[in-house]
């Protein structure tokens, strides 16, 4: 959790954050289950801006496979990824509207889904490096 006034990341990155302080949140507060779900649905709708704006016809993976077609393991990793991401969002997004689900379960598939998008940011910064890098000469 930030202090008052430190600013918080922007966009998907702030929307996990987020999500990821609810999560942390006691199970006993109420409406826990609920803010969880609430700080979920953004994370699902950016990722899913994410999926188009990398993966879309005019797509940031498209722009690197034809400067880098070397790049295209990463691409296809980073593709398959997504779907799997998509499904865990979905996974906590059920747990979550269970109230009878032990918190501990739900509690587990977030930290999953969190693990995952970390994975994947990571990964996916790794190959914007790996390509700017190379082709930009930036080798000694």
């Amino acid at each position: 959790m930030g202090l008052p006034g430190e600013p918080r990341p922007a966009g998907l990155a702030g929307d996990v954050h987020a999500f990821g302080r609810a999560v942390a949140v006691a199970a006993t507060e109420p409406r826990w289950r609920e803010e969880v779900l609430l700080r979920l649905r953004p994370v699902g709708q950016g990722f899913a801006e994410h999926v188009r704006v990398t993966e879309g016809p005019a797509g940031l993976y498209r722009e690197l496979l034809a400067q880098s077609p070397r790049l295209d393991h990463g691409v296809r990793l980073l593709t398959r990824e997504h779907a799997a991401i998509i499904a865990a969002i979905l996974a906590v997004q059920r747990v979550a509207e269970q109230p009878e689900i032990n918190p501990d379960e739900l509690r587990h598939r977030a930290g999953n889904l969190l693990r995952r998008l970390a994975r994947h940011r990571r990964r996916g910064a790794d190959l914007l490096w790996e390509a700017y890098q190379t082709d930009l000469g930036g080798e000694t």
